[in-house]
């Protein structure tokens, strides 16, 4: 009996902790292609961690505050697709894309500043991006004055 009452227990711990665990998982947006899109950026720099070819996807929530300034609401969201940089005709075009990021306004993710950052695959799979090191810390340096985010609107006209 009590043995049986220990592995109950222990299956009990191990299902607690798969739904705690499941809770936590990120992953994309589905739908995000349908958001409003800014217009194609080019990086050249070859030593930039942004190199290549890139479109930025802003959720409904997030674009008021993009347009206007300010701090953004708790769950607004971006979607960054980045490609590789295929030249054709001597000028770059859109190659495969190689990386997805997501930034979404989240006051638990106090390590980064209230923003959960978040990179996949070109299939949408978690990538092994470090959201203090890859993320954050950058954006810290590039807009604290922005509630962190980088881009402008500028780039969506």
């Amino acid at each position: 009996m009590k043995k049986g009452v220990v592995i109950l227990f222990a299956l009990s711990l191990v299902f607690i902790a798969a739904i705690a665990g499941g809770a936590d998982k990120v992953s994309l947006p589905r739908g995000y292609e349908k958001w409003e899109k800014s217009k194609q950026k080019v990086v050249n720099d070859k030593k930039s961690l942004f190199y290549g070819i890139h479109y930025i996807y802003a959720d409904k929530k997030a674009m008021p505050v993009y347009k206007g300034g300010g701090k953004y609401p708790e769950g607004c969201r971006f979607v960054v697709d980045y490609y590789n940089i295929r030249e054709e005709g001597g000028k770059p075009t859109l190659g495969k894309k190689n990386m997805v990021v997501l930034m979404k306004k989240d006051k638990k993710y106090k390590d980064t500043g209230g923003w959960l950052f978040a990179g996949f695959t070109p299939d949408g799979k978690p990538s092994s991006v470090d959201p203090v090191k890859n993320c954050y810390e950058c954006h810290l340096k590039e807009a604290r004055d922005t509630d962190l985010v980088i881009s402008k609107y500028a780039d969506f006209k």
